[in-house]
């Protein structure tokens, strides 16, 4: 970090914990410094006059006042280029794996790998190049190719490109409009990195999980939040959509999240083989861990460095995966940042300013055609934790005016052991009737009609069940008893997933709706039965567990078998007439 303005001069005023006041300081709003003898980096946050407030991303423990700090003249900026991808790093993207058991105070952490040569291939340019131009590639890992572009604050007339060989992110990788342009350049995480323009969203993303596929799918850049309280499964459902989801780059941020859950996700991604390639999954993963016991202001801005990484890859033209556990750390730690700035409170002590910053962060998804020309997204998933499950909670409130889709977890479900427990009564998407379109397109008119017939199903069989429990299912009529077994057989045979079944831990689409054609279909040729005076009774007394058995008894791809499962029942449902 280069001294900057007036550095020399900048003194230590006051400790506040994480927060520092410095006087006699000539810095920008949002400025990077380093502050003390340690060199602790910081943030400016505040201004007044020739006094600062200093924001610092490490433990602050021994900092006292009139010990200098030095400005660098520069925002807070994230190094991007190859290396990333299969890395840990911490909320300002400084690399943890490798680092050892112990970070030293105030220890420089390098982002990239600065020693590693990669091997560059030119691209076959010339002429006037701009923003977001292919200048080349670099075989990052066996799943994803390194496209070395233009960055966007830079264009022009492209005067030296280096010939096909091995070089460092510092080595120089062509001279465009007079700029020298690295293999690696920094970029502001507050800042959204620019495109072309934005698309409309279409395209799902498949997540292989059931529930969300079925009846609350979500398009590819789009935005969800995953609500729900201590114990409903959001960092296991999570991580099942990180694991299976058709994404090309996955970035996790654990944000604020206990440590042994990070740990976990530690030890089990490397494990993890991509279905795809069949290479290690974190070769395509990037996992930002800040856990609740690092310092709070890294905490912070860790949401910032994940999606700017997201919009790095998206820039290259992949498809990206923003996964935030959980955003209500994340407005925690602004929570913090107010109350020892003097910010004046509002809802439960968080700063007036918490929607804006939620919206600001839920705005840099989106699908677009990048400044290079190619389409590409970053869809975002944030876990929202509302303390005691209170989703009326600001956090909670406010992430559901700006994303598209709430995978709402009930903790009821989460009891009974139902899992994933996303709730379809306090579920939604709005991004559904996009990706009807979607399907319809591709030749499947009904998906949108299954859709629509199971939640109504689902919604009437939760009215019928209360009444049951008040005057006994053997009191319903025999239309409303079938209505309950339909909806039974919806969420066990359809809604019910587990993440410990090597057949059902993931589900292709194809399969997703071959089990609820058949639970469709069972339902209908039941009520067939009772219209021609069969009673409810008698159909209860047939063995239907093949049904509900049909999704971990078949391969996640399985569709004929599943199918097959009609046939092996229909003989018995058909000697009841």
């Amino acid at each position: 970090m280069s001294v900057g303005r007036g550095a020399s001069a900048a003194r230590i005023a006051r400790v506040n914990g994480p927060v520092v006041e410095v006087a006699d300081a000539d810095v920008s709003m949002l400025e990077l410094v380093e502050v003390g003898e340690a060199r602790l980096p910081g943030e400016v946050i505040a201004l007044h006059g020739d006094a600062a407030t200093v924001q610092v991303y490490e433990y602050t423990g021994g900092l006292r006042p009139g010990e200098p700090v030095v400005a660098s003249g520069a925002p807070l900026g994230a190094e991007l280029g190859p290396g990333l991808l299969g890395g840990v790093f911490d909320g300002m993207l400084r690399r943890l794996d490798g680092a050892g058991d112990w970070i030293a105070h105030g220890e420089r952490l390098e982002t990239l790998p600065h020693g590693r040569r990669w091997e560059f291939a030119p691209a076959p340019v010339s002429g006037e190049l701009s923003a977001g131009a292919l200048l080349g590639t670099v075989r990052e890992t066996e799943a994803i190719e390194h496209r070395v572009l233009v960055p966007p604050d830079a264009g022009g007339e492209l005067e030296w490109l280096a010939p096909a060989g091995e070089l460092t992110v510092e080595d120089t990788v062509a001279r465009v409009g007079g700029r020298e342009l690295r293999l690696a350049h920094r970029w502001p995480v507050r800042r959204p990195r620019p495109v072309a323009e934005r698309l409309h969203l279409g395209a799902p993303l498949t997540t292989g999980q059931r529930v969300l596929d079925l009846f609350f799918p979500i398009a590819l850049g789009s935005t969800a939040a995953v609500p729900g309280g201590f114990g409903t499964g959001k960092t296991v459902l999570l991580q099942q959509i990180a694991k299976h989801c058709d994404a090309d780059v996955i970035v996790y941020v654990g944000c604020g999240e206990r440590g042994n859950e990070m740990a976990d996700v530690l030890e089990e991604l490397p494990r993890l083989e991509d279905p795809r390639t069949g290479r290690p999954l974190m070769e395509r993963t990037i996992l930002l861990a800040n856990t609740s016991n690092m310092p709070v202001l890294a905490r912070e801005a860790s949401i910032h460095t994940g999606v700017t990484v997201a919009e790095f890859f998206r820039d290259m033209g992949y498809r990206v995966v923003l996964i935030a556990d959980s955003t209500s750390r994340w407005a925690e730690a602004l929570r913090e940042v107010a109350s020892r700035t003097g910010q004046l409170p509002a809802e439960e002590g968080y700063p007036a300013g918490l929607a804006s910053a939620l919206a600001a962060f839920y705005e840099r998804a989106g699908a677009v055609r990048t400044l290079g020309g190619a389409e590409a997204s970053v869809t975002i998933l944030g876990a929202v934790s509302p303390p005691g499950g209170d989703q009326t909670e600001p956090v909670s409130a406010h992430t559901r005016r700006f994303t598209r889709c709430t995978w709402s977890l009930d903790r009821e479900l989460a009891y009974a052991r139902h899992y994933p427990a996303v709730s379809w009564r306090d579920s939604s998407s709005r991004d559904a009737d996009a990706v009807a379109g979607w399907h319809f397109l591709r030749r499947d008119a009904h998906w949108s009609e299954r859709r629509g017939r199971a939640l109504t199903l689902l919604a009437e069989a939760d009215r019928l069940d209360s009444i049951a429990q008040l005057v006994g299912a053997a009191s319903l009529p025999d239309a409303e008893r079938l209505v309950l077994l339909a909806g039974r057989l919806l969420r066990e045979g359809v809604l019910q997933q587990s993440a410990l079944s090597a057949n059902d831990a993931y589900c292709e689409p194809a399969k997703q709706s071959a089990l609820l054609d058949l639970v469709l279909s069972v339902y209908d040729r039941c009520r067939a039965l009772v219209e021609h005076g069969v009673s409810t009774a008698a159909i209860e007394e047939v063995d239907l567990t093949p049904v509900t058995r049909a999704r971990d008894a078949t391969a996640p791809g399985a569709v004929e078998e599943v199918a097959a499962v009609f046939d092996r029942i229909a003989p018995a449902l058909g000697a009841l007439e």
